[in-house]
């Protein structure tokens, strides 16, 4: 059941919705959840998010491009993506940035093979590396 709550909270995360998955991620470890439960469930929520906000910008272009240029992240990561492509997904393992980076990804329609190998690949360091702290 623990594991279904972090998968769960891993996918709204990466999400546009204003929250972090790190701290379930966090007590679900200090909770002794195994490491490795831990970052599968994290990791396959985050990524499927992401999948899904690649395909909302990618599916509903016109309707995404119009509210990213509503906001002054959502400019800058249009920006970036458009420019950048794939050098900006670097930057989609952090906070604010990184989730509307994965929707610009669609946007611009960068190659879904290696945005998931960049992207997802990057969530899954995120939760490696707080296994390592915690």
């Amino acid at each position: 059941m623990a594991e279904l709550a972090l998968f769960a909270t891993a996918f709204l995360a990466a999400t546009i919705l204003p929250f972090s998955s790190e701290v379930a991620f966090v007590a679900a470890l200090k909770n002794d959840m195994p490491a490795f439960n831990a970052m599968l469930f994290a990791s396959s929520g985050n990524i499927l998010a992401i999948v899904l906000n690649y395909y909302l910008g990618y599916f509903l272009y016109e309707k995404t491009k119009t509210k990213l240029f509503k906001s002054k992240i959502g400019k800058k990561a249009f920006t970036y993506g458009h420019n950048y492509g794939y050098f900006a997904l670097a930057l989609s393992w952090l906070p604010l940035i990184g989730d509307p980076l994965t929707l610009v990804a669609g946007l611009v329609r960068l190659e879904f093979v290696w945005f998931v190998l960049i992207a997802g690949s990057l969530r899954v360091l995120r939760y490696y590396f707080l296994t390592q702290i915690f």
